[in-house]
């Protein structure tokens, strides 16, 4: 499914300063210093205003459209899920400890890859905050459960799965990532083709 791109603002959502066209000939009627500190002072008062105006008119450009979510947020959140999964199936089988750390080490660092290319593509003021972006709600790939919760925010604990049940988890997730990679193009498609290869080896060699 092709990326839906933030539109450029829409016309009459522009804002700036305009010049200073007060007249020049008022420093030529009075006292240099005089002028110089009313012009000072006019300006000052003038640009509190002026900013006032700018903020409105920028508040005014805010977007309120909603947005098909990114095909990629489904994958991060089942990476976030598929994360605490292994962490929590620690508890029934400490024994497999390192392997379900690394497991959960690197489905969180899947997570982390996936939502970095979500915030790239919706883009970052210059101050570095990212604007806000409405989606509509997001279902979870086919065979992988409940809805997942929105992109980059924490999934809840579940219960310990089994290990054969975290292999399915594994798997399905492994079968997603490849099928959705297909339907992607550069960057997106090789970052899902590497996600897919990996839940392969979690599920095939780190859980035989």
């Amino acid at each position: 499914m092709p990326i839906r791109l933030p539109a450029p603002p829409r016309a009459g959502c522009t804002s700036g300063i305009p010049d200073d066209r007060h007249g020049r000939a008022d420093g030529l009627s009075a006292a240099r210093g005089s002028t110089i500190d009313r012009r000072t002072a006019l300006r000052l008062a003038g640009g509190g205003t002026l900013g006032a105006l700018a903020l409105g008119a920028a508040a005014g450009c805010a977007d309120d459209r909603i947005y098909e979510p990114d095909p990629l947020a489904a994958q991060e959140t089942l990476a976030r899920a598929d994360a605490a999964a292994a962490t929590a199936a620690i508890a029934l089988t400490p024994q497999r400890h390192v392997a379900l750390t690394t497991i959960a080490s690197e489905r969180t660092a899947h997570a982390d890859a996936l939502l970095a290319e979500i915030t790239r593509v919706i883009g970052a003021f210059g101050d570095g905050t990212t604007p806000t972006h409405r989606t509509h709600s997001m279902d979870a790939p086919a065979g992988t459960g409940p809805s997942p919760a929105a992109s980059g925010t924490a999934v809840p604990p579940s219960a310990p799965p089994t290990i054969d049940q975290l292999r399915d988890r594994l798997n399905m997730s492994q079968q997603s990532a490849a099928d959705l990679a297909r339907t992607q193009s550069a960057y997106r498609a090789g970052l899902l083709a590497s996600i897919s290869a990996a839940c392969a080896t979690e599920a095939g060699v780190l859980l035989a």
